[in-house]
């Protein structure tokens, strides 16, 4: 079956059109690039994708990695397809050229993994989550860690991991219990056992390096006691050569719903004399290490919800054209041949809403990764520092609102394909499966949601949200002086549904500052929900300004295309915005009902 991953037209929109990657060509870092370059590193990652990924998607779900004698059976396409990532240079894609990367922009470098991402997620997760371990390393890895694992990460000799949650503690990492105890050697040896660890064993690579939080003895009590440690699979050998297998155990393989391609573990690290670790950085800073690492995961877990989406509406649509059923409501004559179902209303709503889910959460995500790169290259220290506030406000809502309305694109998806769409003949009710997974890891959405209203909107003052209200007001009065009628009333809901997210932001805080921070935040998810739906309201109407403004001198195809932008903005304002003003009577009300819902009642 044809490879349906993105539009192709859509993506070059979002980074050149919305985004203005062209002119990151232009800044010291990334001058030996340009948009030549940039589409064809896009070129390379749609070719490696369709040849190398998508083929084995579905077989790798139908048989999913085995526990046999110790040690993890899986096909042998995920390798090969790895093999040709590797090779193409895309493990190290927005490395410095120096430690052999490609230098890219975080904003193509992403577009990129979308791709892969898109073709296969299973198999994707075993680099991304290798990227994000290297660059965890080379952030606060010492100039020796970085020297001996950094090379082989980058090269894709060895792949990466976090190993976060253990069995009795979830996502609460305050009560983790492994332990790391000191060795004469200047190593720590490690003791427990870690649960849902993604990509956690395999031998697709030769090595694999864990990320590992301990507690060592006398550490403070919850999240300040956590240290991070380097635990390889392997003990390093002479030269480059891997060593002896160190005490780190396989206990058993996760059965998951979806996303089979990626194996998901339990480690017993610790089983005999101790697993061989090294203390990363300053002992007790372990998790501000690792939330580097998570941060850019819950980045990557938005844009791989967005691609399973994406993936999911192009089948759809697809299907939609081809399909013929049924005659139009007015005209119902038997003695004419059924239409196309794409010719019904209901078919096109459903079909709307998934462009408007997946193309909204695209251009959040790779805002994001643009936001990434001003806060590494922009020309000036207040750039840099405006893009790093802008990124901690929306993490949560990259993570979270595009696995929540994505996963209903999906959803909708299978709708559209009918009962064809329920059974495993059909691609979709796979990704609906894949993506059921995006709500839950790196931090459930719930979790998101708190760290969003509960600390996200009062860090540094309230600077954060501040910043995000400056980007949307501007963009919101440029849309009320249009000469568009619509746009000029897009432009007042904008600023109408933002001074809500304000309002409630403002009652929370006064709420904490009373001593009532349990009532604030108990419908802390409905404000994530709100936020979400704002920002990416914001983004349409970015979206639509462009549109307008090129329709003009647009060629035929290119008028299609802009007008559906100018259509599913349309929607996106009518249909989906209006819904915050529901949210937002429930947090300024501060319902009560969940609160005061008690387990007996259930």
């Amino acid at each position: 079956m044809e490879a349906r991953i993105v539009h192709r037209r859509d993506l070059a929109f979002v980074l050149y059109e919305l985004l203005g990657a062209e002119a990151l060509a232009q800044r010291p870092r990334y001058v030996e690039h340009s948009r030549e370059t940039f589409d064809a590193v896009l070129d390379t990652a749609f070719r490696i994708a369709t040849e190398k990924f998508a083929p084995h998607n579905r077989k790798a779900d139908l048989n999913e990695p085995r526990f046999e004698d110790g040690r993890v059976v899986m096909i042998p396409e995920v390798a090969e397809a790895l093999a040709a990532f590797c090779d193409a240079g895309f493990m190290s894609a927005s490395f410095d050229a120096e430690r052999g990367g490609m230098q890219l922009p975080v904003t193509i470098a992403q577009a990129a993994f979308a791709i892969f991402n898109g073709a296969n997620i299973g198999t994707a997760a075993y680099p991304f989550l290798t990227i994000a371990n290297a660059n965890l390393l080379a952030t606060f890895g010492s100039e020796e860690q970085q020297r001996r694992w950094l090379p082989h990460l980058l090269s894709g000799r060895y792949f990466g991991t976090m190993c976060l949650s253990e069995p009795q503690a979830g996502s609460s990492l305050s009560d983790i219990s492994t332990r790391a105890e000191p060795h004469a050697d200047g190593t720590w040896r490690l003791f427990g056992q870690k649960m849902w660890i993604s990509g956690g064993d395999h031998e697709l690579s030769q090595n694999i390096v864990h990320l590992v939080l301990a507690r060592i003895k006398g550490a403070p009590a919850g999240v300040k006691g956590i240290s991070l440690f380097i635990v390889p699979k392997y003990l390093p050998g002479d030269g480059d050569a891997v060593g002896a297998r160190n005490d780190v155990a396989l206990a058993g393989l996760n059965h998951k719903m979806g996303y089979r391609g990626t194996t998901n573990c339990v480690l017993n690290f610790g089983e005999t004399a101790g697993a061989v670790g090294w203390l990363v950085g300053e002992p007790n800073r372990g998790l501000s290490y690792m939330f580097h690492m998570m941060n850019e995961a819950r980045i990557g877990v938005g844009l791989g919800a967005v691609m399973l989406g994406y993936s999911g509406y192009l089948h759809a649509l697809a299907y939609a054209r081809e399909r013929a059923q049924g005659r139009p409501a007015i005209g119902k004559d038997p003695s004419q041949p059924p239409v196309k179902i794409v010719e019904h209303p209901d078919v096109r709503r459903m079909l709307l809403a998934q462009k408007a889910y997946v193309e909204g959460g695209l251009a959040l995500c790779l805002y994001a990764a643009r936001l990434m790169d001003d806060e590494r290259s922009a020309e000036t220290d207040k750039a840099r520092r405006d893009a790093h506030l802008l990124l901690e406000i929306l993490t949560p809502i990259v993570k979270a609102w595009p696995s929540q309305w994505c996963l209903v694109a999906n959803d909708l998806a299978i709708q559209v394909h009918g009962g064809y769409g329920y059974t495993r003949e059909y691609p979709v009710e796979q990704l609906w499966r894949d993506n059921r997974l995006n709500p839950i890891h790196e931090g459930t959405n719930g979790i998101q949601a708190l760290d969003l209203l509960g600390r996200k909107v009062g860090m540094d003052d309230g600077m954060a949200i501040q910043r995000l209200a400056m980007e949307i007001d501007r963009t919101a009065r440029e849309a009320k002086n249009s000469e568009s009628p619509e746009l000029r009333q897009f432009g007042q809901m904008l600023t109408d549904a933002f001074a809500n997210v304000m309002e409630v932001v403002r009652n929370t805080l006064c709420a904490t500052d009373k001593g009532h921070s349990e009532l604030a935040l108990a419908n802390a998810h409905v404000f994530l929900e709100m936020t979400g739906h704002v920002v990416v309201a914001w983004l349409w109407l970015k979206q639509a300004q462009l549109a307008v403004r090129a329709l003009p001198n647009a060629a035929p195809d290119d008028r299609d295309f802009y007008q559906g932008k100018l259509q599913t903005c349309g929607y996106f304002f009518r249909w989906e915005l209006p819904k915050t003003d529901h949210w937002h009577r429930l947090l300024d009300d501060m319902d009560r009902t969940v609160l005061e819902m008690q387990d007996a009642w259930f």
